[in-house]
């Protein structure tokens, strides 16, 4: 049973979060050779503000 965890900064579309769960469930299925239905997608949206990279906050570096 796969999971598989995509942590991302909070703003995608629930359409594109449909297209990403879709194909990382596929591709995972197709090399692992395991059922679809046996895959799990965990999408983790994180603001910002809780968000460092380079010792800032990304809400710093990139405000909207």
């Amino acid at each position: 049973m796969p999971i598989i965890r995509v942590e991302m900064v909070a703003g995608r579309t629930l359409e594109q979060k449909r297209e990403l769960v879709e194909m990382l469930t596929r591709e995972t299925a197709r090399i692992v050779g395991s059922s679809p239905a046996s895959i799990f997608v965990v999408i983790d949206d994180v603001k910002k503000e809780n968000w460092g990279a380079g010792g800032k906050l990304l809400s710093d570096t990139h405000p909207d």
